[in-house]
């Protein structure tokens, strides 16, 4: 393994200045949240003068508790973590080691992950250090992330305590451009800024539905009575607790009692249309078209184009990706020595099998295709020439014959 003799690569393993660290955790409070609530948070953080990450970051770590959101987010970023990479030597041949190395790691998926997650979330601010308390005989490189609520990237500030103003000058440090990397989005409030609506609406649907479950579902139990009557009001008390666990009411006998009727069933169509008209815009935020859900006016077709779109999200994701770690991430861990210099970053290409294999059967009766390449894309054992296939024509002359 290659190692320079930078000052970087001479304090590695004594683990400079350790930020994540010194960062105070704070315990989040359970309260009710409403628009209003993710209004105030986004003015916070775009406080020119001052401002204030913590309540957004909050907010959005609530958010992600949502299923259907944090469903669609694992989707898209699935889709690169579980893609295959080659680190490439200045000749453009593949280093087998070091891809091998760095595919097999945790570090390779913890970095990839906090680059996707920027255009996500807006920002992520990674520390690398060597877990020197790791029983290994050689303390294996590790990545934490910063946690966003104690960064604010507009000014390039880290707060230990985000409650409290004293701030690092984080891009001024030493450790900066090999400790610490910074990777920015396209949005400053990242991509997910725009589902929080969405997520609340379909919460606030969700707990009505729930609520006309409660009522129709076991409706409640009327009985009327003479309520100025003690011992009979006591009797009909009795009777009512006796029978179940539904909710009951008692009202004198010259009382009526209906539910009001607005003219909607209480089959719960209106929320469910709510929650669907929601679920619909997350996913299209996020994956770029609604993917196997609607399944009464689905079609083969549709989820083809549902997927190619996808498709084209996921290789801008890749795109930004290789940027990143060319740019920024390969330099840094060359000047820390757990990777050579010199190397490049590239996702591999993957064909499209279903065309390939189509383009080669149309190609067999005009042109040598070799058995190997064959085996290696498809996985087809093939071997000998071809036999043409006996036609029907053929089958007639050998009887005669």
């Amino acid at each position: 393994m290659k190692k320079t003799n930078n000052k970087a690569t001479k304090r590695s393993k004594n683990n400079p200045a350790r930020y994540f660290k010194t960062i105070e955790p704070k315990a989040m409070a359970q309260t009710r949240i409403d628009v209003q609530i993710w209004k105030q948070a986004q003015a916070q953080a775009s406080n020119v003068e001052r401002p204030k990450m913590f309540p957004f970051y909050n907010l959005m770590q609530e958010m992600m508790l949502d299923a259907h959101a944090y469903s669609q987010l694992q989707n898209r970023k699935r889709k690169t973590l579980s893609a295959n990479f080659s680190l490439k030597k200045q000749n453009g041949d593949t280093h087998e080691e070091l891809t091998d190395k760095f595919q097999k790691s945790k570090l390779s998926s913890d970095i990839i992950s906090a680059i996707l997650d920027a255009e996500f979330y807006g920002h992520s601010l990674i520390e690398f250090a060597y877990n020197t308390e790791s029983l290994n005989l050689e303390a294996p490189l590790e990545m934490a992330l910063i946690p966003r609520q104690n960064v604010i990237p507009q000014k390039g500030e880290l707060v230990k305590d985000y409650t409290d103003d004293r701030a690092i000058k984080y891009r001024e440090t030493p450790e900066f451009g090999t400790w610490l990397l910074e990777f920015s989005g396209s949005e400053p409030l990242g991509l997910l800024n725009k589902a929080v609506p969405h997520i609340l609406f379909s919460r606030f649907a969700q707990s009505c539905w729930s609520e006309l479950c409660e009522i129709y579902g076991i409706p409640p139990r009327v009985m009327h009575t003479n309520t100025q009557d003690p011992y009979a009001l006591k009797r009909a008390e009795k009777m009512m607790m006796d029978m179940g666990a539904a909710a009951w009411f008692i009202i004198d006998d010259t009382e009526k009692f209906e539910f009001a009727n607005t003219g909607t069933p209480a089959s719960g169509e209106v929320y469910n249309g709510l929650i669907k008209l929601c679920r619909d815009n997350i996913s299209l935020l996020i994956s770029g078209a609604i993917i196997g859900q609607d399944t009464k006016f689905g079609s083969k077709g549709k989820e083809q184009s549902s997927q190619e779109m996808l498709q084209e999200l996921i290789n801008a994701d890749q795109t930004m990706v290789e940027f990143y770690m060319n740019d920024s991430v390969l330099p840094a861990l060359a000047r820390i020595g757990y990777l050579e210099e010199g190397l490049t970053f590239a996702f591999d290409q993957v064909d499209d099998l279903a065309e390939l294999f189509d383009r080669t059967i149309k190609l067999l009766p005009y042109k040598n295709i070799p058995d190997d390449w064959i085996k290696e894309k498809f996985g087809v054992e093939v071997s000998g020439e071809r036999v043409a296939p006996n036609t029907g024509q053929n089958l007639a002359l050998d009887f005669f014959d």
